[in-house]
């Protein structure tokens, strides 16, 4: 039996991982834009990667502390992170174009990512400097405000990070918070792709290209599709696992 479409994203330009080899097996590429990770030739090899191969390319938006790689959650002003955010994706979205593909969606990083669940002041400014883009992230304010402003909403899963009974992911530093296991990570993501529109396998950690084959094939011998859900990008063709 087919499943719906999913859609598998990976975290790219973090200059942790082996970027091309993850473009070969990921449908959607979270690229970093410089102010947790990443710069402008990164950027550029990524995104001329992604258009050869077909492959989505979203904006990874953070916090600007490379020093802690985005994960430590910051007070900054509303005004100041709403153009912080357009800086990202503009520079972003200038340079996907010179490679021949476009930024198609925005995902919040590291402590962002989990700052805008619950701030309305933050998600707001992610969405007032991101403009019409639509949006890939966990259920709370940003989603909803996004949703709110007619803008298209992604919802996702990490097959390689544990979550707490909340629904939420386990902090990093706490037991069981982060998989490792490429067999254990691969049926999470069959287990949450029912319930998600894409799943992310986190690009920084160790093994993240083998954990990214697991998932692919996991989910295709499940029956699920996976692809991106922007099509035109496609035609290149994606890698498989």
């Amino acid at each position: 039996m087919t499943r719906p479409t999913v859609d598998l994203n990976a975290d790219l330009g973090e200059e942790v991982t082996d970027d091309a080899a993850l473009l070969a097996v990921v449908t959607s590429a979270n690229v970093a834009c410089g102010y947790h990770a990443g710069s402008a030739a990164i950027m550029r090899a990524v995104c001329e990667e992604a258009a050869r191969r077909g492959v989505t390319v979203g904006a990874q938006v953070s916090y600007d502390d490379r020093e802690n790689f985005g994960r430590v959650a910051r007070d900054v002003p509303a005004a100041v992170l709403r153009e912080q955010v357009a800086d990202q994706v503009g520079t972003l979205a200038e340079i996907a174009a010179a490679a021949g593909t476009a930024v198609r969606y925005v995902k919040p990083h590291g402590a962002l990512y989990h700052r805008v669940i619950d701030d309305a002041d933050q998600a707001g400014a992610v969405l007032a400097g991101s403009g019409d883009l639509p949006v890939l992230g966990m259920a709370g304010l940003f989603l909803d405000g996004a949703r709110a402003a007619g803008r298209r909403v992604l919802h996702e899963g990490f097959p390689d990070r544990g979550y707490g009974a909340d629904g939420r992911l386990l902090a990093r530093g706490l037991p069981g918070a982060l998989l490792e296991d490429a067999a254990a990570i691969a049926a999470q993501a069959v287990r949450l792709a029912p319930r998600v529109d894409s799943v992310c396998v986190h690009g920084d950690s160790l093994g993240a290209v083998a954990h990214a084959r697991a998932v692919r094939r996991a989910l295709e011998e499940s029956g699920h599709t996976v692809g991106s859900w922007w099509p035109g990008d496609r035609a290149a063709g994606v890698g498989g696992s």
